[in-house]
């Protein structure tokens, strides 16, 4: 078995320009298999699903947003989000005057902390007609990039390398993609069980907000506590660059994580994926444990994907 010394995952997104049409072809025997064809459906109306299959109400979704961007305001105001945002010089066009000048990236710029029910309640369904998923309490549109160094612990000692946070476990599960974004719901209990953990044993929480619906579903079945849970904000205020949100969920975690020590062991990132996927990893503090580790020896778990119904 090869042994992996260092890795680096990375990626990216440009949703602004993620617009552009093209001219797909499919195979036509997808429309045989109805499972086949819901991998087809817009991302929009599997929330649509989600929150009329589970029962989310509009009032939750809402809630759940100005939750997201008011946690986030603040972490923001704190200037926690400095350590894991590196800035970025580039340039603009002002689209009144057509200037073309030189800009510093250092935040997020779709955090809006006074947001309010009262606000949001007002924003028509952005999907179906007598829907619940709004402009307001979905991810943003945004852009951006993230990437993770992985490396052996001997190899990062050896270098001198900060270590954050030690990869214990992960699982990827397959769920209906009419209702892809349950897909935490599911792959969160199968990456802590693969970790020998309990959900009870886990201090943090990152998990995407595609959408507030599954987002508020994932949250009620596996019965977290809402101050575990996306303490700094979360997609819906931070924006959700598919290529990215793993890197940036990685990274926020591993960060508050330091910040409150001994206070906080293990912590879970996880996210859905359209066409009917789920995935989840476990880490725990950097600093939690010995030079040596404290790796446990877990019984062969089958975590081969199934579906949540």
């Amino acid at each position: 078995m090869m042994s992996l010394l260092w890795g680096i995952a990375a990626g990216l997104e440009s949703m602004t320009v993620n617009s552009v049409k093209y001219d797909w072809k499919i195979n036509p025997k997808i429309e045989l298999f109805a499972q086949a064809r819901d991998c087809l459906l817009p991302m929009g109306i599997t929330s649509e699903n989600v929150a009329h299959r589970f029962g989310v109400t509009r009032q939750e979704q809402d809630q759940a947003a100005v939750e997201s961007h008011r946690r986030a305001g603040a972490a923001a105001a704190a200037g926690k989000f400095k350590e894991e945002i590196i800035p970025i010089a580039t340039k603009i066009v002002d689209p009144k005057t057509g200037e073309e000048k030189q800009i510093i990236v250092s935040a997020d710029d779709g955090i809006r902390p006074d947001t309010s029910l009262s606000v949001l309640t007002k924003l028509k369904p952005a999907f179906s007609k007598d829907g619940s998923t709004t402009a307001g309490n979905a991810s943003q549109v945004s852009d951006g990039a993230g990437a993770v160094l992985l490396m052996r612990r001997d190899v990062a000692l050896q270098k001198g390398l900060p270590i954050l946070g030690i990869f214990r476990s992960f699982a990827a599960v397959g769920v209906d993609p009419a209702v892809m974004g349950v897909g935490p719901a599911v792959a969160i209990p199968a990456a802590v069980k693969a970790a020998g953990l309990q959900i009870d044993d886990i201090d943090l929480f990152e998990i995407n907000e595609a959408f507030a619906s599954q987002y508020v579903h994932c949250c009620k079945k596996l019965d977290l506590d809402p101050e575990k849970v996306n303490v700094n904000g979360g997609a819906i205020a931070l924006g959700h660059p598919l290529g990215a949100t793993g890197a940036r969920c990685v990274s926020t975690l591993l960060n508050e994580m330091k910040r409150r020590g001994k206070d906080s062991r293990f912590g879970v990132i996880s996210m859905c994926i359209g066409s009917g996927m789920g995935a989840a990893a476990v880490f725990e503090r950097g600093d939690a444990v010995d030079q040596l580790s404290n790796a446990k020896s877990i019984q062969s778990i089958n975590l081969l994907s199934k579906d949540v119904l």
